[in-house]
Formats: C-alpha cells, sequence, structure tokens
C-alpha cells in the first residue's frame, strides 16, 4: 500500500521505524521486538538508509522482511549521498523489484569524517531533486519527505526551511514526517505555518521516546532538537535509574502523543531506536 493509500484509507495511520543492525545476533534481536511492535497493526515500516550509503543492500533486504515476513508496507529511506543519477535509479529499480512501493526520500548527512554534504560526480545537491527522480521513475512510488519542526541545523532560518520543504512538496512529495520534537507547540505551529504556504499533504508527527537520558542528550544536541527543561531536570535527577528514566520517557512520550492525536494529526510516526518497550507502553495507552 502506498501512502496515500496509506493516509486516505484511516483517520489515524502509525508508522514505525527501524534501523538495520550491524550483527547477526541484532538483526535476531530487532525480529523479536517486530514481533511485538507489529501486534499494533502499524500502518506501515520504515527503515534508515546509512550514512553515504552504507547500510542500502541492508535497508532493502529488511524492507522485503518487513513486506514479506511482518505482513506491513515497507517505506525505504533513499539519500541522493554518493550516488550518480544512474546510480540511483538503479537503486529505485531494485527497490520495486523487491516489491516496496513507499520511499523517504532525503538529501542525507555527509558520510563518517566528512563535515558537509557533498554532491556525487552525475548526482544530485537537495532532496526535492530526489524527490523529482524518484517521480519520474518508471515505477509509482509513495513518496516521503522530512519536516523540521524546530528548523533543519543548516538552514538559516525558518522561512528559508520551510521554502525548502515546499519545493519537495511540489516535487511531488506524498506526506511530510517530522523530525523528532518535545514540545508540542512548535509542531503545531510548524503545520500551521505549513497550511499557510498552502502545504495540503499529510503532516505526520515523529516522536522518539526517550528510554535512557544520556543517549538522547547525544540525539538531540546533533539535530538541534529543543529540550524542555522541566523534562531535563527531571530526567538528570535519575540519571543513576535506568527504569526510572524509561518510565519518564514514557509517560512525557505518551501524554505528546494523546494531545497530538487529539489536535487531528493524521498519525504519529515513532522512532523506535530497534526496541519494542517503549512504543508497545505507548500504543497500548493510545488504544485504552
Amino acid at each position: 500500500m502506498r501512502l496515500p493509500e496509506v493516509f486516505a484509507s484511516q483517520p489515524f495511520a502509525v508508522s514505525i521505524e527501524i534501523f538495520p543492525p550491524k550483527t547477526a545476533e541484532g538483526d535476531e534481536a530487532l525480529r523479536r521486538h517486530m514481533q511485538t511492535l507489529v501486534q499494533h497493526k502499524p500502518a506501515f515500516m520504515s527503515c534508515t538508509y546509512g550514512a553515504g550509503g552504507s547500510t542500502q543492500d541492508r535497508t532493502l533486504s529488511w524492507c522485503e522482511e518487513i513486506n514479506s515476513d511482518f505482513k506491513r508496507p515497507a517505506m525505504a529511506h533513499f539519500t541522493c549521498v554518493g550516488s550518480s543519477r544512474d546510480e540511483l535509479n538503479a537503486w529505485l529499480d531494485r527497490a520495486a523489484a523487491a516489491g516496496i512501493q513507499n520511499i523517504m526520500a532525503l538529501r542525507g548527512d555527509p558520510p563518517q569524517g566528512e563535515t558537509e554534504f557533498k554532491v556525487a560526480a552525475g548526482g544530485l545537491g537537495y532532496a526535492n531533486e530526489l524527490v523529482e527522480l524518484i517521480r519520474n521513475h518508471p515505477s509509482e512510488f509513495g513518496i516521503g519527505v522530512a519536516g523540521y519542526p524546530e528548523k533543519h541545523l543548516e538552514a538559516p532560518n525558518m522561512d528559508v526551511d520551510l521554502e525548502n520543504l515546499k519545493r519537495k512538496v511540489d516535487a511531488g512529495a506524498d506526506a511530510i514526517f517530522t523530525q523528532l520534537f518535545f514540545d508540542n507547540a512548535n509542531f503545531f505551529s510548524f503545520r500551521e505555518r505549513c497550511q499557510k504556504m498552502g502545504i495540503e499533504i499529510p503532516i505526520v508527527p515523529g516522536i522518539m521516546p526517550i528510554t535512557n537520558f544520556a543517549r538522547i542528550k547525544r540525539i538531540t544536541s546533533m539535530c538541534g532538537s529543543v529540550f524542555p527543561k522541566d523534562l531535563s531536570d527531571k530526567l538528570e535527577a535519575v540519571q543513576d535509574d535506568s527504569d526510572a528514566q524509561f518510565e519518564i520517557g514514557v509517560e512525557y512520550a505518551t501524554r505528546q502523543c494523546e494531545e497530538l492525536r487529539d489536535n487531528a494529526v493524521p498519525g504519529i510516526h515513532f522512532y523506535a531506536l530497534n526496541k519494542s518497550q517503549a512504543c508497545q507502553k505507548i500504543l497500548e495507552a493510545l488504544t485504552r
């Protein structure tokens, strides 16, 4: 099922994002967690694509497994990094042959050890160009793109960032999935500004439940997400108690999701970090 059909067929579509593990043991652990997650019938599951295309084969194989073994539609992440147009089209050919119907189109981050994005020879420099390439491919993919409620780190200001987003939408995107955030007011403001610009496709909030304070601090420092002081203070007070961190994080994310659901979001995209426990608790609370 392609993204337009997903959002047309249900008022609230939950989706879950995973990443390819690095070991066989990690693969098996992820499969166990996914067995739990699919019991909640997510509308689809997505799989990331490593920096510099480092996991592109694993991305495809995991998406095939999502489709075949877990019986959920898959969305494969796809970036411009390190590839020419011909190589990008060849990857799309493989994705279509693997039965993948949805693509998350991203410019991509620089490969490890590099500080800035560089256009590959014969390649693309922007996500809107990648959306256009996918839209012009013979296969009819559903296309997701990223949105940034608190601005992309490289954008000089929010106006420029929203203009970049509008280019991706105009190029043929079907849905926007946001960067993680912890203040719903920032998402609602972002959504309102998108609507005023004439963006009418689904805007899906991205939620990452906090399960470890140190890890979430690293993640937010890399992506620029605002971390509320009251939440930081609560987690700081229990930084030596992993169970308490988990409970505080899940409770906070549950309240976030309930408020988002009650304010007519088309769904929620969970950054599960290859674990099931936090998402399971949140989804159980949302269906009570």
